[in-house]
């Protein structure tokens, strides 16, 4: 029943998303980040559904009729500068043929993540982008929340076979990443029962990463409340409530969870954190001999033997967005990949400031500053995980950079209406489009 269920909903977007690249767009977030298929028991548990998605999409911009425009802001020209440094570093791999496959993988990726911002146009597709990630993560934070209350939090939540969240630690960083986007919607949706709904949501979220017992997890979203708490109005008043939502969720978790999450202080003592900072050591002598890393394929025993330091007992992958980076692609790698969030961070905090005293585009502000916080907990808890070629944070990417599209398009129809209304600020300009007119790079 799942199988026909599933068929038949792609079945139908497809052929919606063969006349709007945009619902492409959507059928394919939905398909890569949440893996609904591997929820079936039949013939969709293997079937190439997201390729074929992708391929609807790339169809689509031959036969749409819906504007396309490609928007070279800042963190999009990084990217693809990472992208195309990712190529040199898989031709200069240790094994070639083994990277090949990643790359393969990733550039499928990040293919989309270019055509979403060419497609996304309106505030309805940003908003409609933001509900089918929720949705694609939520499920499993819903599901993982309820898991976790109906065994006392002693079980572990594990995401669902294949794709990027299926270990307990990286489908609970996924989770905590998308509770500042349920907030988003919750502040600018109008209808009550939706509100209550994503505050339930967004609490069962919270739950569920703490049943992960992934440590990773736990630093990442005491890094977003803490972001929070900082830009609150009332900070006494903001901090009862995390510090009464927080004690209250601490005291519903077992003492195993505690005496796991009490390791952080302790890493000299668990085996887990000792072979990370192995697997990091082992990355960065990749990167202090080999200009261009070691290329993806290189967690086997053959690089392991060369690269990684005498306690080494096994080989593992990095563990972490940032040695990942750098032992696969080298320091200009890492720069790169430091930069594509630095320039996305603060492409973020120029549109929260230029929405501040608008009312009419307060839900700018929210998205900017909720886009902003859910980086923190990808960037916190990515160090610890192998995330950095996962789709959500440049999801996120897309989003504020269509964002700051229609922000920009719009003040300046509301500037030939009214003359006397002030532009968008020199901050959210970029680079010239096709048809567009010429406009600098932010200062």
């Amino acid at each position: 029943m799942r199988d026909l269920l599933l068929l038949g909903i792609v079945i139908v977007a497809v052929l919606f998303a063969l006349r709007h690249t945009w619902i492409g767009i959507l059928l394919w977030t939905w398909l890569s980040v949440m893996n609904p298929h591997k929820l079936a028991f039949g013939f969709a548990y293997d079937a190439p559904f997201a390729a074929v998605a992708a391929g609807v999409v790339l169809l689509s911009l031959v036969i749409t009729r819906d504007k396309l425009r490609m928007t070279w802001a800042p963190p999009v020209i990084v990217l693809l500068l990472f992208v195309v440094w990712m190529c040199l570093t898989t031709i200069f791999a240790i094994d070639p043929a083994g990277s090949s496959t990643q790359l393969n993988k990733v550039l499928k990726i990040q293919l989309m993540t270019f055509v979403a911002v060419m497609a996304l146009q309106e505030r309805k597709h940003i908003d409609l982008f933001v509900w089918v990630i929720i949705i694609s993560i939520g499920f499993f934070g819903f599901k993982g929340g309820i898991f976790t209350i109906a065994h006392g939090g002693s079980a572990r939540v594990w995401g669902p076979p294949g794709g990027f969240i299926e270990d307990n630690n990286t489908l609970a960083v996924a989770v905590v990443m998308v509770i500042p986007l349920m907030n988003y919607l919750r502040i600018v949706t109008a209808r009550r029962s939706v509100r209550f709904g994503l505050l339930a949501l967004m609490l069962l979220c919270a739950i569920s990463a703490l049943g992960s017992q992934s440590r990773g997890a736990l630093l990442a979203i005491s890094a977003m409340g803490l972001v929070l708490w900082y830009r609150s109005e009332n900070r006494v008043s903001t901090g009862l409530v995390i510090a009464v939502t927080v004690g209250a969720l601490l005291a519903f978790m077992p003492d195993s969870w505690e005496q796991r999450m009490g390791t952080i202080k302790t890493y000299e003592e668990d085996s887990s954190a000792m072979s990370r900072l192995v697997a990091w050591r082992f990355c960065l002598n990749l990167a202090n001999h080999l200009p261009f890393g070691g290329g993806f394929d290189v967690y086997n025993w053959t690089t392991y033997k060369i690269y990684a330091p005498p306690e080494a007992t096994a080989p593992q992958a990095a563990h972490s967005i940032y040695f990942s980076a750098l032992g696969e692609h080298g320091y200009v790698g890492l720069i790169l990949f430091l930069l594509i969030w630095w320039l996305t961070f603060r492409l973020a905090g120029a549109l929260r400031q230029d929405a501040k005293s608008r009312p009419d585009i307060v839900w700018v502000y929210a998205l900017a500053g909720m886009c902003q916080v859910s980086l923190v907990g990808y960037l916190v808890g990515g160090a610890f995980l192998q995330l950095a070629y996962f789709d959500l944070p440049y999801d996120i990417m897309v989003i504020l950079v269509v964002t700051q599209r229609w922000l920009r398009d719009n003040s300046s129809k509301q500037e030939a209406v009214d003359p006397s209304r002030p532009a968008v600020s020199a901050r959210l300009e970029v680079l010239p489009t096709t048809g567009s007119s010429t406009r600098g790079l932010p200062t």
